[in-house]
């Protein structure tokens, strides 16, 4: 009993303890705050990944494909029977696409994505990363009578973040305003050469010139931009969108506006295709790679297009095949039943951790690394009771004999230090954790109030392709956090209450 009671009274009586609490406490706090930070961005990153890629990559080694993709999903649901939850064919293919600014021709390298709407959205989170509720629903490639978000729906309170006011009039209500725009400069270059001002019409001056032209050279002469689109295409909305310094958006092209794709054909020797397409979405995946190269058309288009259908049989070819599994399946397993069953030689079969090993592995790098360093921080604090516990016992070393001779055994006087570590331990990593419980709870409010205060942006949503920072508890870490911090607490107070045990009475009692 007596142990207890001194354990209390030196707690709550000596300052001294309150050093060993604060830096138990600050170690605590820090690694559960970095630990939940970089758990959040871990999740984040691998479901947007996952989400992007499903669970199994079934590719063809080659640019042009493997036709009949019927029959190998019809060998592939054999196989792994009831794990699918779902597949879906794919062509892929590196493209140009050419759009027109106010300040020109835009010119950017995409990976055009040929996609069966129907089942595209069971094997990935494509859906959910529209910008028209509608298409979140199901897609459709047919361009949408206004109604796109003009706030960043992914976002739990979106109106912290700027909206994308130019969002408000795309679809239709925006094709109509170009194609006016279009047509009103067309009459007045023909005036102009009327007059006999000009030699002849600036095709510079007017952005759907080359659309003009080209379609006179396909035999579009009728095609009308008023009540008439292209094949529907979905672009990633880093193509033709930039962040701004305020963190607003500029839109280059809207849902509405018509863009020129050419890539190579399937044929040999190869020959360069060139089509027109009307944006009629968005695809937002939170990941800059594919916001900013990936664009979505019709799969039986693509296929057309490419010259990847057999005429005589209309089977067309594909590239890869998205797989998605139910969660209680391995998807290691069905990746290795799919590479016994098909030859490498044709195929290229992975999961989707193993398309992103090298910067899933970077991460559980990055992560030991910080935790090994952060647990110096406790350790320190360990060092800090060591010696604060040395100066304890030579300081009580009258007390100590006192005990001793009133019948206090060397166990009881040694227990005595040692419950005194385990209750800074245990009351240092209690305040840590709810120090770092809170601050993780509230890091974007602090984030956000030391912006304002310095002037600088903690947290660029245009570099992190997040709106807000992560954070993830597990709970596993925070007690292995916390345990660890009172074991080094004990472990530094063992060393004393050793030598304060073999303190001999006699001797301590002379002790000036």
């Amino acid at each position: 009993m007596y142990k207890i009671l001194l354990c209390l009274r030196y707690l709550r009586t000596r300052y001294i303890a309150l050093i060993c609490i604060v830096s138990v406490t600050l170690g605590v706090a820090t690694m559960i705050v970095v630990n939940s930070v970089m758990a959040g961005f871990t999740h984040e990153m691998q479901a947007h990944m996952r989400g992007a890629t499903g669970d199994i990559v079934f590719r063809a080694r080659s640019l042009d494909g493997v036709p009949d993709a019927e029959e190998h999903i019809a060998k592939i649901r054999d196989l792994l029977g009831s794990s699918v939850a779902g597949i879906s064919p794919l062509v892929e293919v590196p493209a140009l696409m050419y759009f027109e600014t106010s300040g020109g021709t835009q010119t950017r390298q995409i990976m055009l994505v040929g996609i069966d709407k129907a089942s595209y959205s069971g094997v990935s989170n494509f859906g959910e990363y529209l910008q028209h509720p509608a298409n979140r629903q199901q897609l459709s490639f047919e361009l949408r009578d206004g109604g796109y978000d003009v706030y960043d729906h992914q976002v739990e309170d979106p109106t912290e973040l700027k909206p994308r006011i130019q969002m408000q009039g795309a679809g239709w209500a925006y094709r109509r305003s170009v194609a006016l725009a279009k047509q009103r400069r067309q009459i007045y270059e023909a005036n102009l050469l009327k007059q006999n001002k000009v030699e002849s019409p600036s095709r510079t001056l007017d952005p759907f010139a080359a659309q003009a032209a080209a379609n006179e050279e396909v035999g579009e002469r009728d095609f009308n931009a008023f009540t008439e689109q292209h094949t529907g295409i979905v672009l990633g909305l880093g193509i033709c969108s930039y962040r701004n310094l305020d963190g607003s958006e500029t839109f280059q092209a809207l849902p509405g506006s018509d863009v020129r794709v050419s890539f190579p054909t399937a044929t040999l020797p190869a020959q360069i295709s060139n089509g027109f397409y009307t944006i009629t979405d968005f695809y937002e995946s939170k990941m800059g790679e594919l916001d900013a190269s990936y664009a979505f058309v019709p799969l039986r288009q693509l296929q057309a297009s490419r010259g990847m259908i057999d005429p005589t049989t209309g089977v067309g070819n594909f590239t890869s095949i998205r797989i998605k599994l139910k969660p209680t399946f391995d998807a290691s397993v069905a990746r290795d039943l799919l590479r016994n069953e098909f030859p490498s030689g044709m195929y290229a079969i992975s999961t989707w951790k193993d398309q992103q090993h090298p910067i899933l592995q970077a991460v559980q790098v990055e992560t030991l690394v910080l935790n090994v360093l952060l647990f110096m921080i406790v350790a320190v604090a360990g060092f800090g009771i060591l010696a604060i516990f040395y100066m304890i016992v030579v300081e009580k070393t009258r007390d100590i004999g006192i005990l001793k001779s009133l019948g206090a055994s060397s166990h009881g006087v040694m227990g005595i230090f040692l419950g005194y570590g385990l209750s800074l331990g245990v009351v240092g990593s209690g305040v840590g954790l709810a120090l770092g419980l809170q601050f993780q709870k509230n890091i974007n409010a602090i984030a956000h109030f030391l912006s304002r205060m310095t002037g600088q942006d903690f947290f660029d949503p245009s570099v992190y392709f997040l709106p807000e920072i992560p954070t993830r508890v597990d709970p596993i870490t925070v007690t292995w956090i916390c345990l660890g911090a009172i074991l080094i607490a004990v472990l530094a107070s063992v060393m004393p209450a050793l030598r304060a045990a073999r303190l001999d009475p006699v001797r301590a009692l002379r002790y000036e």
